[in-house]
């Protein structure tokens, strides 16, 4: 890295993780605008899409079966899902939303866009279009780069 780039690169990575502090910072109060924690309202995502598994679920988060475990237990208690049996053998639990976690999931996401439109509404096309562009690019490397120190240990 040339000594006029450095600068450079390092403002935009400390820009990079203003940012990522801003988003989980906000996802936070999302989730507590409900009294939900972030894992919760993530869990509760995920049931809403009618394919959910508690296992893949917990490889997704990089997380255990038992604090999966832990979370549906909290969903339970809060009215928010039920679960039963699946068919046809019944050793799978269905979860499902219940209409107090319908609710909540409704309201979580008319407040997710409201922050949309507050926050990225008025920005001009070319300037998102950029951003989109630099920032797939960007993931991309990160990946690759995360891939190859990954092979090289």
């Amino acid at each position: 890295m040339s000594s006029k780039q450095a600068p450079r690169v390092h403002a935009a990575i400390a820009c990079l993780q203003r940012l990522t502090d801003l988003f989980a910072e906000r996802r936070q109060q999302l989730a507590r605008s409900v009294k939900l924690s972030d894992q919760q309202w993530a869990a509760l995502e995920e049931i809403s899409s009618e394919h959910f598994m508690p296992s893949l679920f917990a490889r997704q988060r990089e997380s255990s079966a038992a604090a999966v475990s832990k979370i549906l237990r909290q969903l339970l208690q809060k009215d928010l899902v039920s679960v039963r049996l699946g068919a046809p053998d019944g050793r799978q639990r269905r979860y499902e939303l219940t209409a107090k976690g319908k609710r909540c999931i409704e309201g979580l996401r008319r407040e997710r866009e409201a922050a949309i439109r507050a926050v990225w509404i008025g920005f001009d096309n070319a300037g998102l279009d950029a951003f989109t562009r630099f920032g797939t690019r960007l993931a991309q490397r990160l990946a690759h780069y995360a891939e190859s120190v990954k092979e090289g240990t």
